[in-house]
C-alpha cells in the first residue's frame, strides 16, 4: 500500500518511512502543497501524512479541500508540540489521526499501522452504515483511543473477547461499560448467538427473579402465560447485567445458584433448565465496600470477578476528547437534520480542563445541546454553559492542586489567577509568569479566558 507523506524535510520522510516499511507502507514524498496537489492527481495513496507546516495554503483549508476532493482518503497529521489547538480542530475537521513530531516508534507502529491494515488498496467513499451489533465488523474498532488508558483498556478487550471467562466491568456512570460489554460479545465464538442486556437497577426487586429466569402461567398474580427468563434468551449467547451490585440479596443467591450450576428454575417451576451463556456483569459501585456493610455476597463477587476490566473516566482520558466531541457533532448534526456546525478550537481545550463527571455521556449530551441551541454555525466558548466558565473545577476549594490535575487545568488556571492579580494588565501578567506577551496572548485564546 503506498502512503504519501508531505513535508518540507527530506530526513523526516525518509525516518517515517523506515517506520512504516515493515507494516507494508511504499512511500512517497511531497515537499510542498504544490507537489501534493500534483502528486494526488496521478494517484490516490492509502495513506497521507500531512505536515501542518507545510508551505501553501493554511493547513486547515487544505485538509478542507482535501477532504472535498478526496473523501476517502485517510489523512494523519504531523504536528509538532505547540500545534494542540490546530491538531484538534484538524481531528474536528476529519482527520484521521494525529502524530506528533519527532515521530515516536511505537505509535508509528501502532495507529499508523493500524490505519494501514483496515486501509484498501481503494477506500470507499460511501457513507458510514449506522454502527450497530454487526458481527462481521470488530465492535472495538469504534473507541477512540488517544490516551495511554483506554489503549490498555481496549487491549485487554482483545484478549479477552475470545475466551467463555465471565467478566466484571468497573466504571464511573456514563463511561460507556455496555458498549464495551457488546465489544466483548461480538468479538467472540458467541457473536452469532444473542445478546440480552439487563440493567438491574431499573428492575423492581419483586420481578428482578422472573426477569432473570422466567416464570409459569399462574406463578402470581397477572402471569397469565409462560415466560422465558433472560437466561434462556440468551442461551448459546452474551447475558450482559448493568448495575448488578443493585440486586437483592436474594436474587444474588439465585444467581449464584445459574453460575455454579448452569441450569435456571423458572418462578413457580420445578424442574432445572440447562443454559449455556456467558455472564458479563457491570457496576458503578464499589462491590467490596458493599460487601463490608453486607448489601453483596462476597461468594458472587468472586465468581463474578474471574477478569476485571476497568473502564478509565474522561478525565483520564482527555486526549481522546478531540475525536469524540467531533464524532458526537457529526452524529447530532445527522440524527437531528440540522447545518453542519463547526468547534471553535479555543472550545477544546476548555473542554479538557473540565472533569467530567458524567464523563462520555455528559459529553454526548452537552454536544446535542450546543448542535440545536447554538446560535451561529459555529459552537465558540460563549455557547459553553456556565459550569464551563466558572473556576477550573479541578482545583481544591482552597486552591491548591488536587493530585491528577492535568497540566492543561493547572496552566489554566494558573493564567487566570496572574490576569486577575495585574487586573487583566497582561504585560504584567507575562512578566510575572516569566513567558512572552504573544506567548500568553495565544494561551489565553487557547484556554477561552478573554
Amino acid at each position: 500500500m503506498e502512503i504519501l507523506v508531505a513535508h518540507t524535510q527530506e530526513a523526516v520522510r525518509r525516518q517515517l518511512g523506515d517506520l512504516l516499511a515493515p507494516h507494508g507502507g511504499l512511500l512517497r514524498g511531497a515537499a510542498s502543497q504544490e507537489e501534493l496537489l500534483i502528486a494526488l492527481r496521478r494517484h490516490t495513496p492509502a495513506l497521507l501524512l500531512l505536515d501542518l507546516h507545510l508551505p501553501g495554503a493554511p493547513a486547515l483549508d487544505l485538509l478542507l479541500a482535501l477532504r472535498e476532493r478526496h473523501p476517502g482518503l485517510p489523512v494523519v497529521v504531523l504536528a509538532r508540540e505547540e500545534d494542540q489547538a490546530t491538531t484538534a480542530q484538524a481531528l474536528l475537521l476529519g482527520a484521521a489521526d494525529a502524530l506528533r513530531l519527532p515521530p515516536d516508534p511505537h505509535e508509528v507502529a501502532g495507529r499508523i499501522g493500524r490505519l494501514l491494515r483496515s486501509a484498501g488498496p481503494r477506500r470507499s467513499t460511501a457513507p458510514r452504515p449506522p454502527a450497530g451489533p454487526d458481527p462481521s465488523t470488530s465492535s472495538r474498532r469504534r473507541f477512540v483511543c488517544r490516551s495511554a488508558a483506554m489503549r490498555q483498556a481496549v487491549a485487554l478487550l482483545d484478549r479477552i473477547a475470545p475466551s467463555r471467562s465471565t467478566v466484571l466491568l468497573l466504571g464511573e456512570s456514563g463511561v460507556g461499560k455496555e458498549l464495551f460489554a457488546r465489544a466483548i460479545h461480538y468479538n467472540s465464538p458467541r457473536r452469532k448467538g444473542p445478546w440480552v442486556p439487563l440493567n438491574c437497577s431499573a428492575m423492581p426487586t419483586t420481578l428482578i427473579e422472573s426477569e432473570l429466569f422466567g416464570h409459569e402461567r399462574g406463578a402470581f398474580t397477572g402471569a397469565v402465560e409462560r415466560t422465558r427468563g433472560k437466561f434462556e434468551q440468551a442461551h448459546t449467547g452474551t447475558i450482559f447485567l448493568d448495575e448488578v451490585g443493585e440486586m437483592s440479596l436474594e436474587a444474588q443467591a439465585k444467581l449464584l445458584r445459574v453460575l455454579e450450576d448452569r441450569e435456571v428454575i423458572r418462578v413457580g417451576g420445578h424442574g432445572a433448565i440447562p443454559v449455556d451463556v456467558r455472564l458479563l456483569a457491570a457496576t458503578n459501585s464499589d462491590l467490596e465496600a458493599r460487601i463490608a456493610q453486607g448489601a453483596f455476597r462476597d461468594d458472587l463477587y468472586h465468581r463474578l470477578n474471574v477478569i476485571l476490566l476497568q473502564i478509565p473516566p474522561l478525565r483520564q482520558r482527555r486526549e481522546d476528547l478531540p475525536e469524540l466531541l467531533a464524532g458526537f457533532v457529526e452524529a447530532s448534526v445527522r440524527s437531528n437534520g440540522v447545518p453542519p456546525r463547526r468547534v471553535h478550537p479555543e472550545v477544546v481545550p476548555i473542554l479538557q480542563a473540565y472533569p467530567w463527571p458524567g464523563n462520555v455521556r455528559e459529553l454526548k449530551n452537552l454536544v446535542e445541546s450546543l448542535v440545536l441551541m447554538a446560535p451561529g454555525d459555529e459552537i465558540t466558548p460563549a455557547d459553553l454553559p456556565a459550569r464551563f466558565r466558572r473556576r477550573e473545577p479541578d482545583l481544591a476549594e482552597d486552591g491548591a492542586l488536587r493530585p491528577g490535575v492535568s497540566l492543561q487545568a493547572a496552566e489554566r488556571e494558573l493564567i487566570r489567577r496572574t490576569l486577575a492579580h495585574v487586573d487583566g494588565h497582561r504585560q504584567r501578567a507575562a512578566a510575572l509568569l516569566g513567558i512572552g506577551v504573544r506567548t500568553l496572548q495565544r494561551k489565553i485564546g487557547r484556554y477561552g479566558l478573554r
